[in-house]
């Protein structure tokens, strides 16, 4: 009887850890749909896989109708609408690694995320902002979205956007 119940209790938490982890289901439930990922808008390129580990190049708040949410947060922009940005900036990664990648599923793990702020000098509520980008990647992948982080504050970014996020990804072999 024990052994039932160990191989029965054994069989919940698999079955458990495999639906938190189907990154491409969780994706659709929160009615996120990508868009095809933008180009560079320079000499480099969306991503560079090297073994096991995917580095995703800096992208930054692109919505919808090809426009960036600018500003400064703590001037033009609030904690509230840096989160925003930062979470749109974690759709358009996402986007990256399905292109990348063929599906969101073949994430082993959200290694390492930089998130950089346009902020006011005297700004300390970097790590308020990223946790838009954070929060969503745990959103997406569970526990293979919690990563290490850095949230600093810069002078400017380009297009004035409001965050600029690099990312790097361990891939499932």
């Amino acid at each position: 009887m024990k052994k039932i119940l160990l191989l029965f209790i054994s069989t919940l938490i698999l079955s458990t850890a495999l639906i938190a982890q189907d990154a491409e289901k969780n994706l659709k439930e929160k009615g996120i749909v990508l868009i095809p990922p933008s180009a560079p808008v320079a000499n480099y390129v969306n991503a560079v896989r090297a073994g096991k580990l995917l580095y995703l190049a800096g992208k930054g708040p692109l919505k919808e109708d090809n426009t960036y949410v600018t500003g400064k947060v703590g001037r033009d922009l609030t904690i509230e609408q840096g989160y925003e940005a930062a979470r749109i900036t974690a759709i358009n990664h996402l986007a990256v690694i399905k292109n990348e990648l063929g599906s969101l599923n073949k994430v082993k793990r959200i290694v390492k995320v930089l998130g950089m702020v346009n902020c006011t000098e005297d700004f300390k509520d970097q790590p308020k902002v990223i946790n838009g980008y954070s929060d969503l990647m745990v959103e997406i992948f569970g526990e293979k979205g919690k990563h290490a982080r850095s949230a600093v504050g810069m002078n400017a970014l380009p297009f004035n956007m409001a965050v600029e996020i690099e990312v790097i990804v361990e891939i499932e072999e």
